[in-house]
């Protein structure tokens, strides 16, 4: 599986961006997905993920209320959609793919264990200026 997401740029405080992310392969359906993001001088941290389906989703608390995911598997794609951008939201965004079904295995956060997670794109820079 090869991730490829794109969407990230420098955008002002306030503004919105949406990230995507295309998988190859056959099997997106089955997978669960997820953003993280690692800021400069950070540990890469959990934002979003998403149930194979679409039917759950989960949230940071940092990123809840502003932050959207989503995904359309006909097009092997998932979304987030960054709203009320802050500075603090400024990190590369990676989005991740876990072909074992773990995501409910993490029973309090659902789908923000790292380690599930096989496979991972290359990251896509969000930069937010105050």
């Amino acid at each position: 599986v090869q991730l490829q997401a794109s969407g990230g740029g420098l955008v002002e405080a306030g503004d919105s961006l949406r990230l995507s992310c295309v998988a190859s392969g056959r099997n997106f359906g089955n997978y669960a997905m997820a953003w993280f993001r690692q800021a400069p001088r950070k540990e890469r941290e959990f934002s979003a993920a998403i149930s194979w389906g679409g039917g759950s989703t989960n949230y940071a608390d940092s990123v809840k209320g502003r932050f959207t995911i989503f995904r359309d598997n006909a097009k092997n794609t998932v979304y987030l959609q960054m709203n009320i951008l802050k500075p603090e939201d400024t990190a590369v965004y990676y989005c991740a793919a876990d072909p074992r079904g773990y995501y409910y295995s993490n029973y309090s956060q659902p789908g923000a264990t790292r380690l599930a997670y096989d496979y991972w794109g290359r990251g896509t820079l969000v930069t937010v200026s105050s």
